[in-house]
């Protein structure tokens, strides 16, 4: 065994004191690693469009090919430790970058150093404490070839990786000393014979400090750590001495990176007020706010190394600004509702203090209809942050829309102004007052409505990912007094809508998300509350398989003329087939009343599989559903596109 191999690990020593910096900087080098394994081309639908390998290889100088090999001899692929088998195949940069050359023999030296720590790393990670990792190039062990070794012959250069994984150890002792003495260290995971992989060690310092921090104490770290592998009994003791530093104030905030966005008002918006107690979730509240404001790329809040005179703890803000001014074209299709297409153009610091302006338009309809019955809409949004709180915000808009929906023809011109905060991270509450006038012809004549109204609005939202969560909660509550001016008419909209998802495997394979919506309008007759305000369903929105608006009552010719109430529910199960590919097996149903309470005798339900293409910026959909219960008139089918999970 080499000194190399001795000192990784821990062959011939009964007890073994490791290095927390070992164990950090093992463990921290597969993330690294993986990184740097991104961006190097850019592909879409699994079309690589710039950066092809064979323009990366030809920068490089002297490039030499090689073959990797793996062995874990001792490892059962086929069972329970199939998983480590994985991840060392995973740590292997040697085998990740297998068909990409190397710069001569000291890239293939380098490289083989590094993959070696990486190894290592992944049994530490796995608690593999007496693992061996041996790498050979052209049949000589790595630590006997001189560092200026050249590999002549016939490529690929035959390189090989024998790992002998030794026994998986389990917690021992464990003492939490100094300022942690008083802490149970099973509330941060550390249990005798419990997890002893380095990730479970490093992790449960973290909640530590974290927990002592939580006191209002910024300067709360680890000062000293002792950590023993011993051999004779595969367990691994740990003591962690804890120094937590005094509670403090928030001192001075003080923001670099700034250019176009106001510095003053950047500061305002971490919500840190001078002398208040030092909080890390509120550290993480105001990076997120700052970000939340959609004019930096990158913000970083960290705390100083000391107190200042006062005793409080000075805190820097960096940042990095995007482009003001973006635009973007989006669009939809649907065999039952046609083709959408819209357009937007932004600004997202009209001012200098994170000020949004938002125009944009829209037409639909395309192909569903013909060229006088096409739908039209446009808008113009302004919002500005921080009007009464960093929590708040400010908005206005305009917007007029000419449609034709199977249920009425509808031009109007709305404008509104309100005020939304943020309670907490999961909580916003808005309120807003609008005038919306309308000309419409539906099932009851033509009409004319001159509505005011005051939408309300409470958001709970605690979903792990806004764009395809994986668990997590989201519930609406939405409240709508509503007076016709020219009719005298009053009526109240109400909605609530709830959506959940829970992961049944750890890595989030396989999402059931479910959603349920109710809602209902009292106060007045269905003919007094304006066709475009009621309730309808149907279309990929809802109830696929259905046509847009397409389920509840209809009027003699057959058309949807709306109801004062309705249900909808949804259950999808999300299978990631791949880490890009989607398959949704679906199920949606909803019923429409005139009544002010829903029917529920009345269901229509749809039912279908779609393909989900992740993205960036959102799941690529593409979804196809048939009615299960379809009456004369409705589509056989329905086929939908769009970005964005479905609910």
């Amino acid at each position: 065994m080499s000194a190399h191999e001795r000192q990784m690990s821990g062959g011939s020593a009964l007890r073994r004191v490791l290095s927390r910096a070992l164990l950090f900087a093992l463990t921290c080098s597969i993330a690294l690693t993986a990184e740097s394994r991104n961006a190097v081309a850019f592909e879409i639908f699994g079309i690589k469009l710039w950066g092809s390998s064979e323009e990366e290889d030809a920068d490089i100088v002297d490039p030499l090919r090689y073959a990797v090999t793996i062995e874990a001899p001792n490892l059962d692929k086929n069972g329970a430790e199939k998983g480590l088998v994985k991840k060392l195949e995973n740590a292997s940069t040697l085998k990740a970058d297998e068909e990409h050359p190397v710069s001569g023999s000291l890239g293939l030296l380098a490289k083989a150093r590094s993959d070696r720590e990486q190894l290592v790393a992944a049994l530490y990670a796995d608690a593999r404490y007496e693992g061996v990792v041996t790498i050979t190039i052209q049949g000589k062990p790595l630590d006997e070839l001189p560092p200026d070794a050249e590999f002549s012959g016939p490529q690929p250069i035959p390189v090989a990786i024998n790992v002998t994984a030794g026994p998986k150890f389990t917690l021992g002792n464990i003492k939490l000393e100094g300022d942690a003495a008083g802490l149970a260290s099973a509330d941060f995971g550390l249990i005798a014979g419990g997890d002893a992989g380095s990730g479970a060690v490093l992790k449960a310092e973290a909640l530590i400090v974290r927990a002592l921090q939580q006191e209002g104490r910024p300067l709360a770290k680890i000062t000293g750590s002792e950590i023993v592998a011993d051999h004779a009994t595969s367990t691994l003791d740990v003591t962690l001495t804890v120094a937590a530093g005094p509670v403090a104030g928030y001192g001075n905030t003080t923001v670099e990176g700034t250019e176009k966005v106001d510095r003053d008002f950047t500061e305002y918006m971490t919500g840190l007020k001078r002398g208040r107690q030092y909080s890390p979730d509120e550290i993480e509240d105001a990076r997120d706010r700052l970000l939340g404001l959609e004019v930096f790329n990158s913000v970083t809040l960290k705390e100083a190394d000391s107190l200042d005179a006062e005793g409080n703890i000075p805190i820097g803000v960096q940042v990095s600004e995007r482009k003001p001014r973006y635009f973007g074209l989006g669009g939809s299709f649907s065999n039952t509702e046609g083709l959408g297409i819209e357009g937007y153009w932004g600004h997202r610091n009209l001012f200098g203090r994170a000020e949004k302006l938002r125009i944009d338009g829209a037409i639909s309809g395309i192909g569903s209809n013909d060229l006088t019955e096409l739908n039209y809409n446009a808008g113009i949004m302004f919002e500005k942050p921080g009007v009464v709180g960093p929590a708040s915000k400010f908005f206005a808009g305009v917007k007029t829309v000419l449609e034709h929906p199977d249920a009425y023809d509808h031009f109007s011109v709305k404008g509104n102004t309100g005020l939304s905060y943020e309670l907490d991270k999961r909580q916003t509450v808005s309120a807003e007052v609008a005038l919306d006038y309308s000309r419409i012809r539906d099932s009851f004549g033509k009409h004319r409505y001159l509505i005011a109204s005051i939408p309300l609005q409470y958001v709970f939202d605690n979903r792990d990912d806004r764009l395809n969560p994986t668990k997590g909660f989201r519930a609406l509550a939405y409240a709508e007094p509503s007076y016709d001016i020219l009719s005298g008419a009053a009526f109240v909209k109400l909605k609530g809508e709830g959506s959940t998802y829970q992961s049944l495997d750890s890595g989030g394979r396989f999402v059931l998300a479910e959603r349920a919506a109710i809602g209902s309008i009292i106060g007045t007759s269905l003919q007094n509350v304006p066709a475009d305000r009621r309730f309808y369903s149907g279309g990929g929105g809802s109830v696929r398989g259905y046509a847009y608006q397409g389920i509840g009552p209809k009027d003699i010719d057959g058309q949807p003329i709306g109801g004062l109430s309705f249900f909808e529910t949804s259950v999808e199960m999300r299978v990631a087939v791949t880490d890009t590919i989607g398959i949704v097996p679906f199920v949606d149903a909803g019923t429409v009343s005139t009544k002010q309470f829903p029917d529920f005798s009345d269901m229509k339900v749809g039912a279908g599989v779609g393909v989900r293409y992740l993205t960036p910026f959102g799941p690529l959909r593409v979804d196809a559903a048939v009615p299960l219960n379809r009456d004369p008139g409705d589509p056989h089918f329905g086929i939908y596109a769009g970005i964005g999970q479905a609910f």
